[in-house]
């Protein structure tokens, strides 16, 4: 299950919270960091350092551009936030994130990513938009501010408790669950979406009024699986092509299969 736990920093500005964060991560059997445009060079001699052995984590981070490209194969994205927003988002507490691991992950495709922003203000409001739910450590609100390796940490140590409890558990007689969506899929949605609620005149893109951002917490809650993604895409796809008079539209990829 912890091999599936994706860490991925954002725009990190110090080469010892990168290696902090892989040292946190160690300690507790997390091995997947992902780096999302790292404002500082990730690999020092300080990163070496604070990794304390564990900078085998640091050597083999992935580095992306764009939180897409590192949380594509996700199943379930969980950003750290501690902020209130302007649009109320799936909020929860770290034991609550651990009580979910196990059935989070008992398919074969799932992946998990947990999402930490910058040093200095966290997440953006787009970023977070594309979180599945926020996670907010509740610390002492007259000196909340956690540095980076310790948010990672206390995350990490609710996954390993997690992980601890499946090991002694019985194993589940259940039905094997439906592929849910990957984050990839789902923002292909949302793209596709979009352009289609511009084609039938639902939406106006100079004034958006929060509509992109309710749909995408909607559908975000719902965790659609596949099939079920793939079955929206071709409503879509149909309204698209009676919106142009019945001629098809060609978007520049494939149908999702019936």
């Amino acid at each position: 299950m912890l091999e599936r736990i994706r860490i991925v920093l954002i725009g990190t500005s110090h080469p010892g919270n990168v290696g902090g964060t892989a040292r946190a991560m160690h300690n507790m059997g997390l091995e997947d960091l992902a780096l999302v445009a790292p404002r500082c060079e990730p690999l020092t001699a300080d990163t070496i350092s604070r990794a304390s052995g564990a900078d085998h984590i640091v050597h083999g981070a992935r580095t992306a551009e764009t939180l897409e490209q590192a949380v594509a194969d996700c199943t379930l994205v969980v950003g750290a936030s501690a902020r209130s927003r302007t649009l109320p988002w799936p909020m929860i507490t770290p034991r609550e994130l651990g009580d979910r691991l196990a059935e989070e992950l008992a398919g074969p495709e799932t992946r998990i990513a947990l999402v930490f922003g910058r040093e200095d203000s966290g997440l953006s409001n787009a970023e977070l938009q594309r979180c599945h739910a926020h996670v907010h450590i509740p610390a002492n609100p007259d000196f909340s501010s956690l540095n980076l390796a310790t948010a990672v940490q206390v995350l990490a140590y609710e996954c390993r408790l997690a992980w601890l409890a499946q090991q002694e558990a019985p194993a589940p007689d259940t039905e094997p669950a439906q592929p849910l969506a990957s984050h990839e899929e789902l923002e292909h949605y949302f793209a596709h979406l979009e352009r289609t609620l511009i084609a039938i005149g639902f939406h106006d893109p100079a004034q958006p009024r929060q509509l992109m951002a309710r749909l995408r917490r909607l559908t975000l809650r719902s965790r659609p699986e596949r099939m079920e993604l793939n079955i929206l895409r071709g409503i879509l796809s149909a309204t698209e092509k009676q919106a142009s008079g019945g001629t098809p539209v060609d978007r520049g990829e494939p149908d999702p299969p019936a």
